[in-house]
């Protein structure tokens, strides 16, 4: 094991002085820091690094002015720090860093292997800024340590510091200023401010940026992971990135609300989001001018996270409930919120089928009016809010997100069975230029057969004669089945004779389920026609056998057979 032991007087300044020590001579990994009253053990240094940064990390502890008193950081000097930044030519809400306590207390050593640790979490940082043999102690000039000297002191403004220094700071000693600042227990307002200064003269390049980014969103999980975290904090951060010129980008935004999400913090992701449109706080896009994964913005990209788990209203609610209140969502959150209208229509529609079922089997009591009442009303509720939102989509967006409005709208009343709604809506995306499927016109068309809607099945019906074979009688089976549905077993029958006219054979259970169907009506009206019309177009067809039909009359107790 290898002991540095270095003692400081905070009355007396190093700043011409250094120490450098081999490490092959050292028996611990610690530091301690020693003032006439008071003995501070630092965290173990992680040696796994070069010799030469490690000795640059001695040099950098010994030969700074007032490093001990950075101890004793108390919020007069924070008040002395915000006096001394009013003068500043704009206006930034900084973090105050008396306010989030978790940047002032830990590790007071300077980590600097490939990792760099704020408190328990790690940062990405570029490998090459630590590794390359041109970072060397000895290329480390007396300007690097003097302008963390005067950064320390925060008597100056660190844009009058580093303007001063400008010819003495490599590139890379500025990337090593930001990390020095960014440590836990630093004036992370400084490495705020050194960045701004960069953005300002043109010094930061891809790898400062990529740095920069990596310090910021260590600074964001801590401050979440926290256990007294404040949604207000994270967005103050967020806030003081803009101010120096970092913007957040929406990967950032996606992350601060995923990392709430997955930490069970789903209230303060909510809270989070509503900060963020309050604020009006900006964030990137791509190249194209859209968000990644055209998740629609925070307020899209939180309402798809609670999509994936099922909260289909909780998704709707809460674009609805921000635009109530009077904040700004994006235009493609309220597309977003117009497919959970869809999915909850949709999953409503396959709970009350299933529901009709255990009724038909006896499983469970018919549906009183109070229930079927209160079921429509529901169903109703969710379609009047996809057309708001859908309103909203086309007030403030553009017209590219017309057919995406009328797609959903096809969507959404095709899940709740409403035929005539749904046929509007086919035409209208057909007018504006995108053809929907020939499947959305079958669909489209048994839900207006089940219902009886003659005249817009023949609308829908136009055209089919000149499709292909197939087409045609797949859409004369969905208008089949959508008959067979509404129970309009004479309708069906017919769709079955005029199928067998062009040639097309209707399926097996289609043909059983008109025919029982029209054996039944035989029951309640005692009209026979019906049937035996159909049994003989299937006979003529050669799908069933020759029909015989018995009658027996009471008077002359006489049965009479016919082969039909």
């Amino acid at each position: 094991m290898y002991h540095v032991l270095v003692v400081v007087d905070p009355f007396h300044s190093f700043t011409n002085q250094q120490i450098s020590i081999p490490f092959a001579h050292l028996n611990t990994s610690s530091l301690v820091f020693s003032s006439s009253s008071t003995s501070l053990s630092l965290e173990e240094f992680d040696f796994s690094v070069s010799n030469e940064l490690a000795t640059l990390t001695c040099k950098m502890a010994t030969g700074i002015h007032g490093l001990a008193s950075l101890i004793q950081f108390t919020s007069n000097v924070f008040a002395a720090k915000s006096s001394s930044s009013s003068s500043s030519s704009y206006c930034c809400n900084r973090v105050i860093l008396m306010k989030n306590p978790w940047f002032l207390t830990g590790n007071k050593s300077i980590r600097a292997s490939k990792k760099t640790r704020i408190g328990s979490n790690k940062i990405e940082l570029d490998d090459r800024l630590f590794t390359t043999k041109t970072t060397t102690s000895d290329e480390m000039g007396e300007g690097f340590f003097q302008a963390i000297e005067e950064l320390e002191r925060m008597v100056r403004e660190p844009a009058d510091v580093l303007e001063e220094m400008n010819n003495k700071l490599s590139p890379r000693e500025l990337q090593l200023v930001l990390v020095y600042f960014s440590q836990e227990g630093r004036d992370s307002w400084c490495a705020l401010e050194v960045f701004e200064w960069l953005n300002k003269e043109n010094k930061v390049d891809k790898e400062t940026m990529e740095l920069m980014i990596s310090i910021m969103c260590g600074w964001v999980k801590k401050l979440i992971q926290g256990e007294y975290s404040d949604v207000g904090d994270v967005v103050d951060l967020l806030v003081d990135m803009d101010c120096v010129g970092l913007k957040p980008n929406f990967s950032m935004i996606e992350k601060v609300i995923s990392l709430y999400w997955e930490m069970g913090k789903k209230e303060d992701a909510v809270l989070f989001v509503k900060e963020v449109l309050r604020r009006g706080i900006s964030y990137g896009v791509d190249n194209h001018g859209e968000t990644k994964n055209n998740k629609g913005g925070p307020t899209g990209y939180l309402a798809w996270k609670m999509m994936v788990d099922g909260s289909y209203t909780d998704a709707v609610r809460l674009v609805l409930n921000f635009k109530e209140y009077g904040l700004k969502p994006e235009v493609d959150s309220y597309l977003i919120a117009m497919t959970a209208v869809v999915k909850e229509l949709n999953e409503f529609s396959k709970a009350l089928r299933k529901l009709k079922g255990f009724v038909k089997a006896g499983l469970v009591a018919e549906l009183d009016v109070e229930n079927v009442t209160f079921i429509e009303k529901y169903q109703s509720d969710l379609l009047s809010r996809g057309v708001r939102l859908s309103n909203w989509v086309i007030e403030e967006g553009s017209s590219l997100h017309s057919a995406a409005v009328h797609e959903r709208l096809l969507a959404m009343y095709i899940c709740a069975g409403r035929g005539l709604e749904a046929e509007e809506e086919l035409w209208k995306m057909k007018l504006l230029g995108k053809e929907p499927g020939r499947e959305l016109y079958d669909i489209v068309i048994a839900i207006c057969a089940s219902q009886k809607e003659t005249s817009a099945v023949t609308r829908l019906l136009t055209g089919m004669e000149v499709s292909s074979s197939k087409c045609r009688k797949k859409t004369l089976l969905w208008l089949l089945r959508g008959f067979v549905k509404g129970g309009h077993y004479q309708d069906a029958s017919n769709t079955i004779i005029k199928m067998l006219d062009m040639g097309l054979s209707p399926e097996y259970l289609d043909r059983a389920a008109v025919l029982q169907g029209l054996r039944k009506s035989i029951q309640e009206s005692g009209n026979v026609e019906p049937y035996l019309k159909l049994c003989k177009h299937l006979s003529d067809a050669n799908l069933i056998g020759p029909c015989l039909v018995y009658m027996y009359i009471d008077r002359y107790q006489l049965w009479v057979l016919k082969l039909v």
